[in-house]
């Protein structure tokens, strides 16, 4: 065990854990509002897997489309959610958006721009207009190159890099603060605080095939549930349904949907546009159901039905899916993405030009002149750790969410470029929400040694043993369970199947050696991620099993269609009092009247009403 006097002690009034845009915009509010702010992330600041955002980031700002306003917005991330989402922070995302996106802009985000000097906006699937500000394909990279500077000349901000958080510390059930390590030495730290906002993104690495980074690990989940707060819908899995597929080295890497959004299309073996075929009845007076009209879509992206590539991903995911086990995929189990007759080779390079670089340099194909084989990747954890839609606090008193480590926004399947604008709008509230909650903290929150000990003890415990498993041949293990038996398509059986090998992966997780000390040695750091790994892969099996219908990201086959009962319900995952995970079905409050007739309304009656205040909200 760690020598406990060595343990470096820093105090800070807010801590966030996780430096993607979430925790860099709730950081720069903390640290505007006057907090000392400890901000702690995995790697090199900078190095988030935000910058792998690619599309753009989604905002009413009606730039493009003139009668483009945050009702039709707020309109279609619901009925891309299918109103499973928080009536709340879909209004509080959709209204908030064009204020943070400007904010940005002020903030130095260098924007691609329309001819008149506007921040360009391009198309994205589900959105009714063409919604998305950009910056080429590399929105993501200028969204943390902006807030990255922006941090850096904030006062009272303290970056920790290449630091783990291993678990959260309470004081009478509130948080005290975070005990953390830091990766290149071992060596512990403890950081005392009166609030914590995770905003540690999702888990996609419990799968093997995903677009997520290294850092993906399900860190924010595990360490709110271990410190009692609630988990909400963890069973809407997003898969993106355009990954690369070959070579076997670069298989999941997203490819954006801008690509689509720029006038790219799906075809099978065949040469088929097969997106025609699955277009479901709710989205048919929406989306071209001829090629033609498609094709004029082309011209004008205002004016026209949009094509069937830019439906719902959750819809796209599975036809790629169904095209693939019918027979009708590419040769390396995936189907064509073809731009290359659609638009010329200056276009192509100019609004795409990491699409461009990415498979000229990692799959040998040139897009300009060949399509592309993509197919579904594990993409984005639409369930979370449950907060409050104001203040993003969760169960726990001081411990705050923020960005996809938390859930509830985006409902049964999230919109292309939402992730974005959710990083902004609801890492600023978060931020407002802690500094709110340190003001009226009265009493200084106390460390419990005990807590700390055996935190350490479990954390240090693979170090110690005279033999074990590789915790990276354990990791493949979770990996293929979660591949084989909750993807895209579940069934009661096989979701069982999953929990019983789950189950016998504990085993196996309680006993992993990670040889040599605690310096340099990415297998301990591997040990360490197993843990929240694993609280991830059950959350998501479990709250699937209960589920009995297919929405969204989640698709039962022993349930097919959405059920109206269900419709009405959240699965909340919770740690019980002798540490097994229990689940629990619990019903949403009915929507507000006001939001409800928004939600079901024609987009003619809600067309140039952006001027129209929110409901609950100032003028």
């Amino acid at each position: 065990m760690a020598d406990l006097s060595d343990i470096q002690t820093v105090e800070h009034d807010v801590v966030v854990i996780g430096a993607g845009g979430a925790g860099l915009r709730a950081a720069i509010e903390c640290g505007q509002q006057g907090l000392s702010t400890g901000l702690v992330c995995k790697s090199l600041l900078g190095k988030a897997h935000t910058v792998m955002a690619e599309g753009g980031c989604a905002a009413a700002l009606g730039n493009v489309a003139p009668q483009d306003n945050w009702k039709v917005h707020f309109r279609d991330t619901m009925r891309g959610g299918k109103f499973l989402n928080n009536w709340r922070m879909a209004e509080l995302h959709a209204t908030n958006a064009p204020d943070r996106v400007r904010e940005l802009e002020e903030w130095g985000a260098v924007f691609d721009r329309t001819s008149t000097g506007l921040i360009s906006q391009r198309n994205f699937g589900g959105h009714r207009y063409p919604r998305l500000a950009h910056v080429g394909d590399r929105t993501g990279l200028e969204m943390i190159r902006t807030l990255q500077d922006r941090t850096v000349h904030t006062k009272n901000v303290a970056v920790h890099m290449e630091c783990t958080a291993l678990e959260l510390l309470l004081d009478d059930g509130a948080v005290a603060g975070v005990l953390a390590y830091w990766r290149e030495t071992g060596r512990l730290l403890l950081l005392k605080a009166k609030a914590v906002i995770m905003a540690t993104g999702g888990g996609g690495r419990a799968w093997r095939f995903t677009s997520n980074s290294w850092e993906y690990t399900g860190d924010g989940f595990a360490l709110a549930y271990g410190a009692g707060a609630e988990l909400i819908d963890m069973e809407f899995t997003q898969f993106h349904p355009t990954g690369m597929v070959w070579p076997p080295s670069v298989r999941g890497i997203l490819v954006t949907e801008g690509v689509r959004g720029d006038g790219g299309v799906l075809k099978n073996s065949a040469g088929e546009r097969f997106m025609f075929s699955y277009i479901p009845e709710k989205f048919a007076a929406e989306t071209a159901d001829t090629v033609e009209e498609a094709d004029a879509w082309l011209v004008d992206s205002t004016k026209h039905r949009r094509p069937p590539e830019l439906l719902t991903r959750d819809v796209v995911a599975r036809a790629i899916t169904r095209e693939v086990v019918e027979g009708r995929g590419s040769p390396h189990g995936g189907v064509f993405l073809d731009i290359a007759s659609r638009r010329d080779a200056e276009f192509i390079k100019r609004k795409l030009p990491s699409m461009y670089h990415q498979f000229k340099e990692l799959a040998g194909v040139d897009i300009t002149s060949e399509p592309m084989e993509v197919g579904p990747t594990l993409h984005y954890c639409m369930g979370g750790i449950r907060v409050h839609p104001d203040t993003q606090m969760t169960t726990v008193p001081g411990l705050f969410a923020c960005g996809e480590c938390s859930g509830g926004m985006h409902g049964a399947n999230r919109l292309g470029g939402n992730s974005l604008s959710d990083l902004l709008v609801f890492g600023h509230l978060s931020g407002i929400g802690a500094a709110d909650f340190v003001r009226r903290r009265a009493n200084t929150p106390v460390t419990d040694m005990a807590q700390i000990e055996a935190a350490v003890r479990r954390a240090t415990d693979p170090l110690n043993r005279a033999e074990g498993i590789n915790p990276y041949v354990v990791t493949e293990h979770l990996q293929r369970v979660m591949d084989r038996y909750v993807n895209i398509v579940r069934q009661q059986d096989e979701l069982e199947t999953a929990l019983v090998e789950l189950e016998a992966l504990k085993v196996e997780v309680a006993n992993v050696k990670a040889p040599g000390a605690s310096q340099y040695n990415p297998g301990w750091h591997e040990a360490i991620a197993l843990g929240s790994l694993m609280i991830t892969a059950e959350a998501v099996t479990r709250a699937a099993l209960v589920r009995e219908e297919s929405r969204g990201g989640h698709t039962r086959t022993d349930f097919p269609g959405e059920r109206e009962e269900w419709q009405k319900v959240n699965v909340i995952v919770t740690r019980g009092a002798g540490g097994a995970m229990e689940v629990r079905k619990e019903l949403r409050p009915a929507p507000p009247p006001e939001l409800a007739k928004i939600a079901l309304a024609t987009l003619e009656e809600l067309e140039g009403s952006g001027a129209v205040a929110a409901p609950g909200q100032g003028a």
